[in-house]
């Protein structure tokens, strides 16, 4: 009994931690922009974060005067930079950031971060009709996000579009429409047969719009060779797989957490992969991660005592975007024994009270946590260090 009782302990306080006070990132109405979504984050070599996130300029919708914009952070999150314009392309839209940072490229030991993101010309049920693209773009800064390249669109290897009126390559018969990465960080394998390999993982529709968004699919698209060339992945065969994030588990496996768009079933979809994430090996929903069928953010670390830990954040309530929570696993996601509410109301009506979330690991024992808040009004950061 007393054994029993020294593991449930341990376990316990590997989790127990102190919350930093709540940061805000970006607020709404404030540095050109009437709202802030869709963040992603990063962490540097140096120990400095890097925040993304959409600034929309004219309001909340999804298409239109949307831009790309990033905050720093020196101190583990307490205080942000002024903002920074990565991408603006006037009154169209650029979105969906999904930053990583190559630590294996043998040219550039420091690191080179890269931002995937997408453009369109059009919203997404015109986009679904095939009256618009959506393309896929990426940008690298070789000095840890201080000056940026020009974007490049690699489009012809990351999507499958077929709207040749568009543009000539568009002619794939796969027919892609609609398209989004993550949203939220990709990842770089650290070990094993992948290492080295950048993984987005990414959506997309197929056809014609179906019922219930049955037509989407998640996927994801990979380098091996530090952004020269990309593969793209079986997609996920789950109708209305939908926004998923990814990140690496031991011995050559990866694991993709996915938004169910149907709604039909409130819960989040995980797909297995033993081969780099360029095929599934199972998918099936899960019970222990309700959601009300919102974005998610996954993050594999492995903790001082070397212990391997999946976590994973989402609004874990069946209905509302609300109760944003973290979960562990100590079993490769097999189950997600402890829960970590991070903000929520009791009641938040018709407002989403949280939404979108991004995670990361900002040094050993510390897990940081960016979120939009307040009906979308904010995006703020908090931060979680473990307790021993």
């Amino acid at each position: 009994m007393r054994h029993f009782y020294l593991i449930f302990l341990l376990t316990f306080l590997l989790v127990e931690s102190n919350f930093a006070q709540e940061t805000v990132v970006f607020k709404g109405g404030t540095e050109g922009h009437k709202v802030y979504r869709i963040p992603a984050i990063i962490s540097l070599p140096n120990e400095d974060l890097l925040a993304f996130a959409e600034g929309r300029v004219n309001g909340s919708d999804d298409f239109g005067d949307v831009n790309l914009v990033l905050k720093r952070s020196h101190d583990y999150g307490k205080t942000w930079s002024a903002i920074q314009m990565l991408v603006d392309y006037d009154s169209l839209q650029a979105g969906n950031p999904a930053p990583v940072v190559d630590m294996l490229d043998p040219n550039y030991p420091e690191g080179v971060v890269y931002l995937f993101f997408n453009t369109g010309n059009n919203h997404e049920y015109d986009i679904r009709m095939n009256r618009g693209v959506r393309e896929v773009w990426v940008m690298k800064s070789f000095d840890l996000g201080k000056t940026w390249e020009d974007p490049v669109n690699i489009t012809s290897q990351t999507h499958r579009p077929n709207n040749p009126d568009f543009n000539p390559d568009y002619t794939f018969k796969d027919d892609w429409r609609h398209y989004a990465n993550t949203p939220g960080h990709a990842f770089q394998f650290q070990q094993g047969k992948y290492k080295g390999r950048i993984y987005i993982a990414a959506n997309h529709s197929k056809g014609d719009p179906q019922d219930n968004f049955s037509e989407y699919q998640a996927h994801g698209f990979f380098t091996d060779d530090h952004g020269k060339t990309y593969g793209i992945s079986e997609p996920i065969s789950i109708p209305g797989s939908n926004e998923s994030i990814a990140a690496e588990l031991p011995n050559d496996r990866m694991i993709m957490s996915i938004r169910n768009q149907k709604g039909d079933i409130r819960q989040r979809i995980l797909a297995y992969s033993s081969d780099g994430g360029d095929t599934w090996d199972s998918e099936e929903f899960e019970e222990e991660l309700p959601d009300p069928v919102c974005q998610g953010s996954i993050i594999s670390l492995t903790d001082s005592r070397g212990r391997f830990i999946l976590v994973h954040s989402n609004n874990a309530d069946t209905l509302n975007r609300n109760n944003l929570s973290i979960k562990f696993s100590y079993d490769e996601g097999k189950t997600w024994p402890k829960t970590m509410l991070i903000d929520g109301v009791e009641d938040p009506g018709k407002s989403a009270y949280t939404a979108y979330s991004d995670l990361v690991v900002p040094k050993q024992n510390m897990i940081g946590i960016i979120y939009e808040k307040n009906n979308y009004s904010e995006i703020v950061y908090k931060w979680i260090k473990w307790v021993y």
